[in-house]
C-alpha cells in the first residue's frame, strides 16, 4: 500500500492516507486518456455554428431572366447556391459534438492519470483548508507557505463560498469538486491538491 502525507496550511506532515496498489501501480495509457480528454472537449464545443440553406437566404423567388433566348443557362432563383451570395450547399449546422465512452475506459484514464501524477509528486493532500473570509490577499498568503507552482488545482469535497471567492482573482488556481474532477482538469494543471475528505472518496470512484 502507498501513501500520501496530509498537510496542514503551515506545510506540516500531520496524517497519511493510505492509496490502493492497483491505483498506483497502473500503467500510464496514453490511448484511453487521449480518448477521454478528445470526448470532454467534444462535449464542451457549443456546436452553434451555422449556414444559411437556399431555403433560408432572404432573397425572392421569381425568375430572375426568362427560360431561353439570352445565350445564358437558365437561371430560376437568386438563392441558387451556385450564384454570388446564394444557399451553401451542405454549410454546418447546429449539433452537439458529445460522444459516448466505455465507462471502462473512463476509469482507466482517471486511474493512469493520477498514477502518473502521484509517480511525478504531481499530487498533495490538505488535511483542510477553512478560510475565515473571501479575501484573495489572505488565501495567496496560505499557498505561497506551500511553495506551490504556477498552475494549481484544489479539489475538494464541497466548494465554500470563502474559497469560491478568494480564489476566483487568482490567475492559474482553479478550484473544483471532486465530483467534477476530469482527466482533463488533471492534466492542465502542475499540482493538484487534494483535501483529504475529497481524496477519499475519489479513490473510491477509482477503485469501483
Amino acid at each position: 500500500m502507498a501513501t500520501l502525507k496530509a498537510f496542514d496550511t503551515g506545510n506540516k506532515a500531520v496524517s497519511e492516507i493510505v492509496i490502493d496498489d492497483s491505483i498506483i501501480e497502473t500503467p500510464y495509457h496514453r490511448k484511453a486518456v487521449s480518448e477521454v480528454v478528445r470526448q470532454f472537449l467534444s462535449s464542451n464545443q457549443q456546436g452553434t455554428h451555422s449556414t444559411k440553406n437556399r431555403s433560408k437566404v432572404a432573397y425572392s423567388t421569381r425568375k430572375l431572366y426568362r427560360q431561353k433566348g439570352t445565350g445564358s443557362s437558365r437561371a430560376g432563383s437568386a438563392k441558387s447556391p451556385i450564384r454570388r451570395h446564394g444557399g451553401t450547399i451542405f454549410g454546418p449546422q447546429p449539433r452537439s459534438h458529445a460522444f459516448r465512452l466505455n465507462k471502462k475506459t473512463r476509469r482507466l484514464a482517471a486511474r493512469s492519470v493520477f498514477a502518473e501524477k502521484f509517480r511525478h509528486d504531481g499530487i498533495m493532500v490538505l488535511e483542510s483548508l477553512d478560510l475565515v473570509d473571501n479575501k484573495t490577499r489572505n488565501l495567496k498568503e496560505l499557498l505561497s507557505k506551500l511553495k506551490l507552482p504556477e498552475k494549481v488545482l484544489i479539489v475538494t469535497n464541497e466548494i465554500s463560498d470563502n474559497l469560491r471567492l478568494a480564489s476566483r482573482n487568482m490567475q492559474g488556481l482553479h478550484v473544483l469538486s471532486y465530483r467534477s474532477l476530469s482527466v482533463y482538469e488533471m492534466m492542465k494543471h502542475n499540482k493538484v491538491i487534494f483535501l483529504k475528505e475529497a481524496l477519499e472518496a475519489y479513490k473510491e470512484r477509482l477503485i469501483r
